[in-house]
């Protein structure tokens, strides 16, 4: 905590501005308010989404994004929704049991698998609430680019300072990161 302050009053006093010690925790503390907010209004879009559609936000992000590209394979699509590819197929698995998607062998090589919407997954999502990708991965794909470049890097120099331990939670979906259990 001591090293972020530092840093905290060397960018403050960079920019020509005296920070106090008190002034560095107030201003830390409302960050982690809108941490707080963001997670929370992530989580009531997912319990939404379940709600409304029985899926969870993740499985409802899949169907947007086959629907999206009708053919996708499962490596796009793990690729599109940055998670891991056996997280993607457990997701497709369920949506196939559940008659939403259905998975076509390609007939010159059929070792390829593609996506497509069910009828009754093309009726789900177009009754499904929105954004069906989900609201932060919604704003963040609004965000224009140099605030986005800016939020990766404070992001990554936040994790730094966190010292991360489960890299591999990156790539999977935050409707499952954040589910109850």
């Amino acid at each position: 905590m001591k090293k972020t302050r530092e840093s905290a009053r060397s960018v403050n006093s960079r920019a020509g501005k005296k920070a106090s010690p008190m002034a560095d925790k107030q201003l830390a503390l409302a960050v982690l308010m809108k941490f707080r907010l963001i997670v929370n209004s992530a989580k009531r879009h997912f319990k939404w989404v379940e709600k409304q559609c029985g899926i969870n936000g993740a499985q409802l992000w899949v169907l947007w994004e086959i629907n999206q590209a009708p053919g996708l394979r499962v490596s796009e699509l793990s690729a599109a929704m940055a998670m891991h590819q056996s997280t993607a197929s457990n997701l497709i698995e369920k949506l196939v049991r559940s008659k939403l998607i259905a998975r076509k062998r390609a007939s010159s090589d059929q070792r390829v698998v593609t996506l497509f919407l069910t009828e009754t997954g093309r009726a789900l999502l177009s009754r499904a609430p929105r954004p069906a990708r989900g609201r932060l991965p919604e704003a963040l794909y609004r965000l224009p680019r140099n605030a986005l470049s800016a939020l990766d890097k404070l992001l990554g120099r936040v994790l730094h300072e966190m010292g991360p331990t489960d890299e591999a939670s990156m790539k999977k979906p935050l409707a499952e990161l954040l589910a109850n259990k």
